[in-house]
């Protein structure tokens, strides 16, 4: 844990989304045959679908949160619509993955217009089934102040990538 942590505070998520904690359960987050590792990179068009969830945990019995939130919306120069909410899914349960559970708020695919934006997806155990909600709104959702509200204390898990557009072509088309 101490290397990854490590990652996620070099990458300023603890701190900027979360406060310091230990990961307690397996979590796999995948675009196609990618996973996610801290800090890696993904372009837009790779994840413009949502991504396969794989939670570990200790039984069917023990449910889960997932929210995925963007820290640098609408840039990272200027995040006043910061978190940006992209994905919630609540009563997970463990040992499964994001489709056993319900989504809350559907599932936004990054588009950052500029500079490198954080996606971070973040797990929460819940107490129990059916307790957590969903918010009315995406953008300047904050995950502590969720977590809070909903007594989902701190996560059990977490990682994040980096994202940003799709550069052109560099230079003007040429015709005949």
């Amino acid at each position: 844990m101490s290397r990854e942590r490590n990652t996620l505070e070099v990458g300023r998520v603890i701190g900027d989304v979360l406060e310091p904690f230990i990961r307690r359960v397996t979590f796999r987050v995948n675009y196609g045959r990618k996973e996610v590792t801290n800090g890696c990179e993904f372009k837009p068009f790779e994840v413009a679908n949502q991504p396969r969830i794989d939670i570990g945990g200790d039984d069917l019995r023990t449910f889960y949160t997932l929210v995925m939130v963007d820290p640098d919306a609408p840039s990272p120069s200027d995040p006043r619509l910061k978190e940006y909410l992209h994905w919630l899914v609540t009563d997970i349960p463990g040992t499964t993955g994001a489709t056993f559970g319900r989504e809350l708020v559907c599932y936004e695919s990054p588009r950052p217009t500029m500079g490198i934006h954080r996606m971070v997806f973040v797990l929460f155990q819940q107490l129990g089934r059916q307790t957590v909600y969903a918010p009315g709104w995406r953008q300047n959702f904050t995950t502590k102040d969720f977590a809070q509200t909903y007594n989902l204390g701190q996560p059990v898990a977490a990682v994040y990538f980096n994202c940003q557009r799709e550069s052109g072509c560099g230079g003007r088309r040429m015709y005949p």
